[in-house]
């Protein structure tokens, strides 16, 4: 079965990731294409051989030849197009979070239970081979002594002026610019308050953002955290957070700062083993990923290696959602699973505010 799609907003990840991908994918056609600016529009119709081009997402959910939509868009706009998309029976792919609060998304849940297709939350590092192997041999939660999560990381600029040209329009009207970022801010505040500092309310954001990868995973392989212990920001793009599992501590670091690599993983330490996964830049196509186990007796110690592996984790994303629409499979990656993160980055919000 082909899946006609549509896709909802045309910006640097739709570029980088979804575009080439679904095009490349015989069981995927790109049927609409829709975004703010029309040059985008244009130039995404025009390289993807894509006629039926929308300005806005009512004209694009109300077109019939349109099975799915995947939503790209900035993050504030999330918990309204996902609600229109519902609405308008069609299958749903959306990008992580898939919202910026739980006030958006705790309304959807209930009906998305209900909801007779498919809604399927872009979390791609979930469905890594490496992070499925290491599902797999996961030890029992009792067994873990320690957990570190990290990301490391240099933003993405500074890959992709290296490897793939981005098409920047600057016809996005201002109107829209400056409703998106009154959006936003009224959002960010709603969860950390309305003294919240400028680099909190960034901290916030990159816990949506790139930490929401990582807490999902984590919590894939752990369950969720009993409380946090205790979390920092610096400078709004530093953050240190100590999960409390009761018999040990996850430990979770993100950096976003100017060296040029991508220092991402989990580690997993039981009394004999270490379990070692490492993921590289999403901002580049098919770099691996890898999972080192180091196993100890009294006598020796010996590491295994699964990988490198250089499979796209967006493409085996795709994999498991053409396997929902088709055969109605349902999706590890809900929208009542990702609750559970808006949840645990309210409760880190939380803790950056607390005295002491």
């Amino acid at each position: 079965m082909t899946i006609r799609v549509g896709l909802i907003g045309l910006g640097e990840v739709a570029q980088l990731m979804h575009l080439p991908l679904l095009a490349d994918d015989p069981r995927y056609r790109i049927e609409a294409v829709m975004d703010v600016a029309p040059s985008l529009v244009e130039h995404v119709g025009q390289r993807y051989g894509v006629s039926r081009r929308y300005l806005r997402p009512e004209d694009l959910l109300a077109d019939k030849a349109v099975d799915a939509v995947f939503i790209l868009t900035p993050d504030h706009i999330h918990g309204r197009l996902l609600a229109q998309s519902m609405a308008a029976d069609k299958h749903i792919f959306i990008e992580k979070p898939v919202c910026l609060t739980a006030d958006e998304l705790t309304p959807l849940v209930g009906p998305a239970e209900r909801y007779g297709k498919t809604i399927f939350v872009g979390y791609m590092r979930r469905f890594s081979r490496p992070f499925l192997e290491l599902k797999r041999l996961m030890p029992a939660v009792g067994e873990v002594q320690h957990a570190r999560v990290r990301d490391i990381i240099c933003e993405g600029p500074f890959f992709i002026r290296q490897t793939r040209n981005v098409f920047c329009p600057k016809d996005v009207p201002q109107e829209i610019i400056a409703e998106g970022r009154a959006e936003t801010e009224r959002l960010l505040r709603s969860v950390m308050g309305e003294g919240a500092s400028r680099e909190e309310l960034r901290a916030y954001q990159v816990l949506t953002g790139l930490s929401s990868h990582s807490f999902s995973a984590m919590r894939e392989l752990l369950g969720m955290p009993k409380a946090v212990a205790a979390a920092r920001q610096h400078r709004g793009e530093a953050v240190s957070v100590l999960f409390d599992y009761g018999h040990f501590t996850a430990v979770y670091e993100a950096l976003i700062h100017n060296v040029a690599r991508f220092d991402a993983g989990i580690d997993i330490l039981t009394d004999r083993q270490q379990f070692r996964l490492n993921y590289d830049t999403p901002y580049i196509r098919s770099l691996p990923s890898r999972l080192d186990i180091t196993s100890s007796s009294d006598q020796e110690t010996e590491t295994r290696t699964f990988g490198p592996v250089y499979e796209d984790p967006f493409r085996i994303e795709l994999d498991a959602f053409h396997d929902c629409v088709v055969n109605g499979t349902p999706p590890k990656t809900t929208l009542a699973d990702s609750a559970h993160d808006l949840a645990l980055f309210a409760a880190v919000g939380r803790a950056f505010r607390s005295p002491g």
